[in-house]
């Protein structure tokens, strides 16, 4: 093997191209680097590759501070705000010219439905009430944030700087605080390379499409105009701001909603010798919140894991995926206590995924089993909403309560309209919120519940999905993407062609002919089957693939749609 120093000369000279940021690839570099160093040896050599990790950083913070070109991409705001490369796309001049799109969403001029959908009264109520802003652990979060602070502060708003902080925690806070908007500087679960841009309004949720199409079309003018901040920062604006202690005080008044009460449960935790915690950060911003969420108490049976800063993932992406659940699994094997509960969070906090150390526990599944506990054991009342993706096991469970489903969109903004209504609401891709919190996925509150469940229930999680599997059916869902080269108008041309498949239509699943009995194109295209499964396909909001999920009514018939569904892209020239 050759020696760490030549090895990592050859490779800056590969990748890096001296005082030319533009044309040199600091990420390519960085997954090289990351990998040698997962696989050094011997600790001299882990140091030598990860003080070269740390020379390409200072590269990157040059590149972000310094970049005077336009965004790689242009900036586009959609579902979850904004995301693009650090340093490429989002790099100090661009972020104050994306936060200057935001300033001028509050001009008095502006018209009336985008003022309602902010939720503001005016411009100086939007002052007046402020901003709330934080990062996430991603190398350059606090640079760019507190470039939005200064951008905010100087256009007349109050700043409340939460730092590094989740997504729904700010949410929590601008509800709590009942400020105009909050802005989390976090591309959620996408790997080290990227950067991203979430903004709130009033309503604590993810905005709405008239307002992130306005930022998109501000931020287009004023990049396009190369239009700078007129106004000074004024720092006697910007206050720091305790955003857990926020979420905290209003999960507690949320509890005459949802019946959840924090301090008791986590006062449970420690009182319960059954029960063993596991949680696996990825190095996100869950790591600082996870002691005082357990509100600074110790115990063997709270297993902390990847809790330390490290702006690489470790070279994985830092998702709540089966692989990333093997170190959850790892520790929960190793203890003894008849109660489970493992999860993977991600970087900002607003995805997470269970285990029981049994089985893992996908949001398809808990998500179901979250609304089926908080209607008969919380005794509340209810519809559950849940985006198209998702499975219909929460159909059934809805169906034999008697009470009613809203599906939507791809999108957890799309669950607004029945926010107060719904006792869950979920997505299939790990997000999660309840009756009476914020209209914001949040993966302390799904913590929160699942722990309530595996205590109050005095049983694994797995056990009670198994036992209203038993009562309202079973569904097995799953979900695959591939990397494809159509994109925009051109890939939605390929994809309306499957339009052909309609209700009543046969087409053959494995060896089965089966006719489909409805279809959902709210999102995608989804096709029913007469015997309940299903496959729905498509086009990614933030990456070029063409997402598809299948739900079958037996494990062993999974493949046969997910083979069904590679057929079909073939058939309309998408491969």
């Amino acid at each position: 093997m050759p020696e760490p120093k030549n090895s990592m000369e050859s490779l800056f000279a590969e990748y890096v191209i001296a005082d030319n940021h533009k044309d040199s690839d600091y990420f390519a570099l960085l997954g090289k680097l990351v990998a040698a160093r997962n696989n050094s040896t011997t600790d001299d050599d882990y140091q030598l590759w990860q003080e070269a990790i740390d020379k390409v950083y200072i590269l990157l913070d040059d590149e972000i501070r310094t970049n005077e070109d336009k965004p790689l991409t242009p900036v586009k705001f959609g579902t979850s705000g904004w995301r693009g490369l650090i340093g490429k796309d989002l790099f100090v001049k661009s972020v104050v010219q994306v936060t200057m799109a935001i300033c001028e969403l509050y001009d008095d001029g502006n018209p009336a439905e985008l003022r309602q959908a902010l939720g503001v009264k005016s411009r100086k109520d939007a002052q007046n009430r402020g901003g709330i802003i934080g990062f996430d652990n991603r190398f350059g979060g606090e640079l760019l944030a507190g470039c939005v602070a200064e951008v905010l502060s100087g256009a007349g708003f109050t700043v409340h700087y939460a730092g590094e902080s989740a997504t729904g925690v700010l949410s929590a806070s601008l509800l709590e605080l009942n400020a105009a908007f909050s802005i989390n500087l976090t591309p959620s679960h996408n790997p080290l390379e990227y950067g991203g841009f979430k903004f709130n309004a009033a309503d604590g949720g993810p905005a709405a499409e008239v307002i992130t199409d306005r930022i998109t079309a501000n931020a287009a003018r004023i990049i396009e105009d190369d239009l700078m901040p007129s106004g000074a920062p004024r720092p006697e604006l910007i206050r720091e701001l305790d955003s857990l202690a926020n979420w905290r005080n209003f999960v507690r008044k949320g509890a005459t909603h949802h019946k959840l009460d924090y301090d008791r449960i986590i006062a449970n935790f420690f009182e319960n010798d059954s029960v063993a915690i596991a949680i696996d950060s990825i190095h996100g911003t869950s790591r600082i919140h996870i002691a005082p969420l357990f509100k600074n108490q110790e115990s063997a049976r709270l297993i902390t894991i990847r809790d330390n800063i490290d702006k690489t993932f470790g070279g994985i992406a830092p998702e709540p995926s089966p692989a990333n659940m093997n170190l959850v699994r790892q520790a929960l094997a190793e203890r003894n206590e008849p109660l489970k509960l493992g999860m993977v969070i991600d970087p900002d906090a607003d995805r997470i995924r269970f285990t029981d150390g049994i089985e893992d526990i996908e949001m398809n599944m808990f998500g179901a089993a979250a609304y089926h506990y908080l209607h008969e054991h919380k005794k509340l009342s209810g519809m559950v909403a849940k985006s198209v993706a998702t499975s219909n096991f929460a159909n059934a469970i809805a169906k034999g309560l008697g009470e009613e489903v809203f599906e939507s969109r791809v999108g957890f903004k799309e669950f607004k309209p029945v926010i107060d209504r719904a006792l869950v609401c979920f997505e299939e891709s790990d997000g999660i919120s309840i009756v009476g919190h914020t209209p914001e996925k949040d993966a302390y509150i799904g913590l929160l519940l699942a722990l309530d469940m595996t205590m109050s229930l005095n049983r694994p999680l797995s056990v009670y999905i198994k036992e209203l599997e038993e009562q309202f059916g079973a569904f097995y869902p799953d979900r695959a993407a591939i990397a494809v080269d159509l994109k925009g108008a051109e890939l939605q041309e390929a994809l309306a062609k499957l339009e052909k498949y309609r209700k009543g239509s046969r087409i053959m699943v494995g060896d089965r002919p089966l006719t489909i009995s409805e279809v959902i194109d709210i999102d995608g295209y989804k096709m029913i089957m007469e015997d309940g499964s299903w496959l729905m396909i498509r086009p990614s909001g933030t990456e070029p693939k063409v997402r598809f999920y299948v739900e079958a009514r037996t494990a062993g018939a999974k493949q046969a749609l997910f083979d069904t569904a590679g057929r079909l892209l073939v058939e309309v020239g998408i491969t």
